[in-house]
């Protein structure tokens, strides 16, 4: 089993020089030391490693701060902070680029151990359930069968009728489609969702909220009542699709 790869941005010889002999005592492999946001950005390019040690304040034009966002989201590579300072105006910062730990100078081997296998282990399950997302979305957007789509139960994809469905909710991460008389929670978003249900069945009624049309029972200001198998369902009507879901409806 090949070793974990670590690149340690630490502009502190001394300290720098420590951390790569514990990384090392833990059983990592450290391909290279840099001091500088520059020379991380290189490092990451060339050695692509499975996680970056970072300090928050390197010398140079770029802090760590603004190197992490740039590894986020040019190579997804996870970061943990390093750093002497825990002031509340650092923490505000390194909050934005979401790192996957914040350690404080000195630490513990232990800590060290710890906070890098959880960062690892969390950022591992990010990237499965990216890719069922993708998998997911490229079933449920297939237009050979323009009255269905599949949804992911049990480690099955399951045919669902789209005349079955009443409504489509967001929760955090997931996507909970309700039929007549089931639900599947799925790993989408509302907006592959609302592509993948595009036509003149469903509409959105709210950020949270999709809905088959024609389960509309009644409007009760500041919601809808749906029909959804043999029972009634209220859902609230979002300010910015009040307008679309009265354009869709018939009133005499």
């Amino acid at each position: 089993m090949s070793k974990t790869n670590i690149l340690v941005v630490e502009d502190e010889g001394i300290v720098a020089k420590d951390i790569q002999n514990s990384l090392k005592k833990l059983g990592y492999h450290v391909p290279v030391v840099v001091s500088s946001g520059e020379d991380a950005l290189q490092a990451t390019e060339e050695s692509k490693p499975d996680l970056v040690l970072m300090d928050i304040m390197l010398k140079g034009s770029l802090s760590g701060i603004d190197t992490a966002n740039v590894i986020k989201d040019r190579y997804d590579i996870p970061v943990i902070f390093l750093t002497a300072y825990a002031d509340e105006s650092t923490l505000a910062k390194a909050k934005i680029s979401e790192p996957y730990g914040y350690i404080i100078k000195p630490f513990k081997e232990i800590d060290l151990h710890t906070s890098i296998e959880m960062a690892l282990y969390k950022h591992g399950k990010e990237i499965e359930v990216k890719k069922e997302r993708n998998f997911y979305s490229a079933i449920i957007t297939d237009k050979s069968a323009h009255d269905a789509v599949f949804v992911r139960s049990h480690s099955r994809l399951v045919r669902v009728g789209t005349k079955d469905i009443s409504h489509v909710e967001a929760l955090k991460d997931y996507v909970i489609v309700h039929t007549n008389n089931a639900k599947y929670t799925v790993h989408s978003t509302m907006k592959d969702i609302q592509k993948a249900l595009s036509g003149s069945d469903f509409l959105r009624i709210h950020r949270s909220f999709i809905v088959r049309v024609e389960k509309i029972l009644a409007i009760e200001q500041p919601n809808i009542i749906i029909e959804s198998g043999d029972k009634k369902v209220t859902i609230p009507i979002g300010g910015s699709y009040k307008d679309d879901l009265m354009d869709r409806l018939t009133f005499v």
